[in-house]
């Protein structure tokens, strides 16, 4: 049994900088790319890794000899060229070492560590050898509200040089690529499988240099079409459009001679004939672009370079293992593809733009983390939003964003934008609600049929059937409050008029679909997020009804219908008293069962985690309370007390583990006051992310500030980059969804509500009330509040908008105007 005291105040509300993680943190591995473009990671010893440009997941993928080396040599000294990256670490035990393409061979600096602050990671790097210090900054363009910016299929690798000694140096940093146009995986010994022959193509455009990395033997339709570029950008720029192609390791030998010689590199020379008869070689070609500076002591340069990606044709369907293909194959294009011509068109943009671009994304990064916030809570928020730049969400060129549930190592993990999955989330509908709207027109016109039934993962966006599966009541009723998120959010009127007719009849359905005696407390067979069907009433679904019953009360209204919009708001209040008196158990909800073995995989006497799910949906949407606040709060203390755990050495879990030993989580339920069925529901005993946060936030929703604060601190311990990677949250698979909820700890912490149709916007702050500021957005505009409260308990107030406009809009009952750039005086 859990108390609040797991952590002392100072730990629950220490504000400071992000935390580092050594070369040593294996796990620690940063994404790199835009929305619905693919990625590239950057790892802790600031080597790329988990090349998953190809329309796929790819943990692990690398592409051979793609790798930045730096050579530097003090005046009169001998120069040291290492490959930019520390040490390789433990384990070391490969069946054939390391192969010559992993260049383990080559020296590397002694040490490393990596801080992101999204979308920027930063590289300080350590070594004795060299007469310089070298850190690294990489980042893709990530400016909320504009998807197509925030969504280039390209990463600036940006090296900062410093010169240390008191001699002048002469410093190169060369990056190189493999040509990966028509990759297909990797062969025995780690060639590259490619579809067709490939070319490289030096390439130079208004000052920028670099090599285009194409096949001419693949049609623009081939599934496996692609293009790559790897470009820099001013004086000191040479470049080597292709490596010897040699037999062995010709290549890189032929490179790193070149490279290590003077700093500069050009076309190779062949030197000797014969390329052996055992190993002649094969298609693969690489290419590597140079910078060369001399810097005077004390003096500091920047050596910056666009490494691009393009790779338009995706399959026309899931590919998953859910639902049904069907007959419809062939391709359909990645919405960048409609925004890119190729690879370097893509880069080249990013270059052009570039002055625009970073200073949006710092704007964002300036203002999330220049909240006061606890560091853990900005790091949960940040960490989350990877899951939208990550392989689980993919953008097609009619605009529509989908996702998977998250994703295995090497393919997609439960496919459809899963309704019931998707509901936790939150980051998408703040930062990027026109990208969440395309969801809700999906699920409501293309998924919901004209009885009122919505399938929670859709296949007809890809012209295929629609999944013939029972519906999800908590998805189905989940995502009829989104839609209320949604407008709200956004103040459109005609988005939610468009979408109304079938949110009304995915409404009415649950009527006579779930109520089977007409008293508005759900008691039919329903299923759920845990992928398996409660019976019965029970707090989790009923909830997510009550919640959607008083959003469709305001929507009803809005569209003329008062008739609806009367009868939403009595079922509403005549269910959500039924429930209570129903379902009370005296600290917490429980599921009314005659017998609770009678259906395996129930919930029962338990004290379920989610059991007020529909209370955070409602709370984030600005809905309010949906049952009596005096149990909801206590629900949430017992949830608090009987399910979170500080140590998981004794936890008897034969399901899947998501906390083990010493660590510290909140497990999805228990049975303090026994009644454990003999077969309870199957994930019963585990620990995700995604409830813990929702939890969480609903804790600090009703003031349980230490308890709410104590889970999130406990997620991010979990993540430390040794035995969890940090920005990468998993659940059925990598980059989970519902790990998107810690979005909802801003607004619960900040206290803010945002009302477009009535152009009303609030705080009230939870923390740090006497100086306190936060990043906010709404669907027009997002910035930067601040206030202070003096000893005299008034309250002064600033907003700056940094994007966007803020027209005739009440804040804390003050009516203002404001445009990008412009703060309140």
């Amino acid at each position: 049994m859990a108390d609040h005291n797991t952590y002392s105040k100072e730990q629950l509300y220490h504000r400071g900088p992000q935390r580092t993680f050594s070369h040593e943190a294996r796990e620690a591995k940063f994404l790199l790319g835009g929305i619905g473009t693919g990625n590239v990671s950057l790892g802790s010893r600031g080597q790329l890794c988990d090349w998953e440009l190809f329309n796929s997941q790819g943990k692990g993928n690398a592409l051979p000899y793609s790798f930045f080396a730096i050579r530097a040599q003090a005046q009169g000294q001998e120069a040291v060229c290492k490959v930019l990256e520390a040490q390789l670490t433990p384990p070391f035990a490969n069946s054939h070492g390391f192969f010559a393409d992993e260049t383990a061979g080559l020296p590397r600096l002694h040490g490393s560590r990596l801080r992101g602050e999204y979308p920027f990671a930063e590289v300080e790097f350590t070594d004795g050898d060299l007469p310089v210090t070298v850190s690294l900054e990489a980042f893709t363009p990530f400016i909320p509200l504009d998807p197509d910016d925030s969504g280039i299929p390209a990463a600036i690798i940006r090296y900062r040089v410093s010169n240390v000694s008191d001699l002048p140096a002469d410093v190169s940093i060369a990056g190189s690529l493999a040509n990966a146009a028509g990759y297909e995986g990797r062969e025995l010994f780690h060639n590259m499988r490619l579809a067709g022959q490939v070319r490289n193509e030096q390439r130079s455009e208004e000052g920028m240099r670099g090599v285009y990395f194409y096949s001419p033997d693949l049609p623009a339709d081939h599934a496996r079409n692609g293009t790559l570029a790897l470009l820099a950008d001013g004086d000191g720029v040479t470049v080597k459009e292709e490596w010897l192609p040699g037999a062995w390791w010709d290549g890189i030998q032929e490179f790193w001679t070149d490279f290590t010689e003077d700093g500069e590199l050009e076309p190779w020379r062949n030197t000797g004939s014969g390329t052996g008869k055992l190993h002649a070689g094969g298609k693969e070609r690489y290419g590597s672009v140079c910078i060369r500076r001399a810097l005077l002591p004390g003096e500091s340069l920047v050596y910056e370079f666009a490494l691009a990606w393009h790779f338009p044709n995706r399959p026309n369907n899931w590919q998953g293992h859910i639902l049904p293909r069907g007959e419809k194959d062939g391709i359909v294009r990645n919405y960048y593809a409609g925004l890119f011509r190729d690879a370097w068109h893509a880069g080249t943009y990013l270059m052009r733009n570039l002055e625009r671009l970073e200073r949006g994304s710092r704007d964002f990064r300036g203002a999330l983390f220049g909240s006061t916030l606890p560091d853990y809570v900005l790091d949960a928020l940040a960490a989350n939003i990877t899951v939208i730049r990550s392989t689980t969400c993919f953008r097609l060129e009619d605009g529509n964003l989908l996702g998977w549930e998250g994703g295995f190592d090497h393919r997609g993990s439960c496919e459809g934008t899963c309704t019931h999955v998707w509901n936790y989330a939150q980051t998408l509908a703040f930062l990027f609600p026109s990208l969440e709207r395309t969801m809700r027109r999906v699920e409501f016109l293309l998924e919901t049929d004209e009885k009122g039934s919505m399938s929670f993962r859709t296949n007809r966006v890809f012209g295929g059937e629609r999944w013939d599966m029972v519906p999800a009541a908590d998805g189905q009723l989940g995502t009829i409050v989104r839609l209320y998120r949604e407008w709200k959010l956004s103040g459109d009127g005609d988005f939610l008029l468009e979408l109304w007719p079938k949110a009304r009849l995915a409404l009415d359905f649950a009527f006579g679909y779930w109520d089977s005696d007409g008293d508005c407390v759900l008691d039919s067979e329903q299923h759920n997020t845990y992928d398996v069907e409660f019976f019965g009433p029970n707090a989790m679904t009923n909830g997510m009804f009550y919640a959607a019953l008083k959003a469709g009360a305001e929507m009803a209204a809005f569209a003329g219908d008062a008739e609806r919009a009367r009868s939403y708001a009595e079922a509403w209040e005549q269910g959500s008293a039924a429930m209570d008196d129903m379902l009370w158990g005296g600290d917490y909800y429980i599921q009314r069962l005659d017998d609770v073995d009678a259906h395996r995989y129930q919930q029962g006497t338990g004290c379920l985690s989610d059991q007020l799910i529909g209370q955070f949906m409602a709370h984030v949407a600005g809905l309010g309370h949906i049952l009596p606040q005096a149990h909801v709060r206590e629900a949430l203390r017992s949830v608090f007390r009987y399910n979170f755990r500080t140590d998981f050495s004794n936890h008897a879990n034969v399901q899947r583990a998501y906390a083990l030993g010493a660590e510290k989580g909140l497990l999805l339920c228990s049975w303090p006051h026994g009644g454990r069925p003999k077969f309870p529901f199957i994930y019963s005993d585990e620990v995700w992310t995604g409830i813990e946060y929702q939890v969480a936030a609903q804790l600090i929703y009703e003031d349980c500030l230490d308890e709410g604060l104590t889970i999130v601190k406990a997620v991010r311990e979990r993540h430390d980059g040794i035995r969890r990677n940090p920005w990468n949250e998993v659940e059925c698979g990598n980059h989970y969804a519902r790990s998107m909820a810690s979005w909802a700890l801003l607004p619960a912490l900040s206290g803010f509500r945002c009302d477009m149709p009535a152009r009303t916007m609030s705080f009230s702050p939870k923390v740090f009330r006497e100086a306190f500021g936060c990043f906010w957005s709404t669907g027009t505009a997002w910035g930067n509040y601040r206030q202070t409260v003096d000893d005299d308990g008034r309250t002064d107030w600033t907003i700056e908008v940094l994007y966007g406009e803020l027209r005739d809009v009440t804040v804390n009952g003050r009516l203002i105007s404001l445009a990008a750039g412009e703060r309140l005086a």
